[in-house]
């Protein structure tokens, strides 16, 4: 290896597109900054050629990362060619000996948004929309079940898969189908498609839950946001790298910079309070936040 290891980072969707890859272009260029290596973005938009582009990526690079689920099946089958170059995939949880994986736990900040909704619906319903069902997009969807029917045990949760999570138009006609079928609040893990959400939802008078970052400073429609800055999966992994210490680490509650459920200023005190207790009870093993969700897919 070189005194400036080269590092490839590589995203799915299109450059300057959502909050997911944007907060992973952002963790590496601060880890880059202020540690010696040399770090590059790869793009891919194409799910057929994901394989082609971390193959591409390995033969340039000591530390290949596959930034988000989108990645796993594509390390799957790279990784053991190239047992020289190390693979990590954020929010991953795949194994192999030069395989690691970096993970903020997005289920449970999802947990917590969940019981918010909750207690915040009047008619008993509440939805969830992503793109593509990968396995943190599963797991994060799952959290959010698990959290609703924690505060309201006969809650209905209308989830679906719109199968594109770059797709602005596709986004706004799913959230206007789950508006229409009585969704009052939608928890939405998208990226560059949330904008269609958005705007639907302002129109239908539902309002959002977001992911990733704090999206109730951005835009009123939002009640909530399930924050997991999966930017500080990037520093861990250049990190573990070049400590020679290449194992998983995951980053849950206990870190509110990474991982917490902001509140818009609406939402009342007494909500904030319940979902704050609820926080310390996950964290103190009392509440159990699930990976798996076996309730029936939605669709408009």
């Amino acid at each position: 290896m070189s005194n400036r290891p080269r590092v490839t980072a590589i995203f799915f969707g299109r450059p300057g597109g959502g909050a997911f890859n944007a907060a992973g272009v952002a963790g590496l260029r601060r880890a880059a900054a202020r540690l010696p290596v040399t770090a590059v973005e790869a793009w891919q938009h194409e799910s057929a050629r994901r394989a082609e582009t971390v193959e591409a990526a390995a033969r340039e690079s000591d530390l290949v990362i596959a930034h988000g689920g989108q990645g796993e099946e594509a390390v799957r089958q790279v990784a053991p060619s190239f047992p020289q170059v190390a693979f990590a995939v954020t929010q991953g949880r795949i194994a192999g000996p030069n395989i690691a994986c970096f993970e903020v736990l997005q289920e449970q900040s999802a947990f917590l948004a969940g019981a918010l909704a909750g207690w915040w619906i009047k008619g008993g319903v509440a939805a969830h929309l992503s793109g593509e069902p990968v396995p943190p997009g599963l797991r994060g969807r799952a959290g959010f079940a698990a959290g609703l029917l924690h505060a309201r045990p006969g809650a209905r949760l209308l989830s679906g898969f719109c199968g594109n999570q770059h797709d602005p138009a596709l986004a706004r006609e799913w959230t206007a189908a789950q508006a229409r079928a009585g969704a009052e609040v939608q928890f939405q893990m998208l990226d560059a498609g949330r904008p269609g959400a958005i705007e639907a939802a302002r129109a239908a008078g539902i309002r959002c839950i977001g992911n990733v970052h704090d999206w109730t400073a951005e835009d009123a429609v939002f009640l909530a946001s399930a924050v997991a800055d999966n930017g500080v999966t990037m520093d861990a992994a250049i990190s573990a790298f070049l400590a020679d210490r290449w194992e998983d680490r995951r980053i849950g509650l206990e870190d509110p910079a990474a991982v917490r459920l902001a509140y818009a200023a609406d939402v009342a005190p007494e909500i904030t309070a319940r979902c704050e207790a609820l926080r310390i009870a996950i964290l103190g093993g009392a509440v159990d936040v699930p990976e798996r969700w076996d309730g029936r897919e939605w669709k408009p």
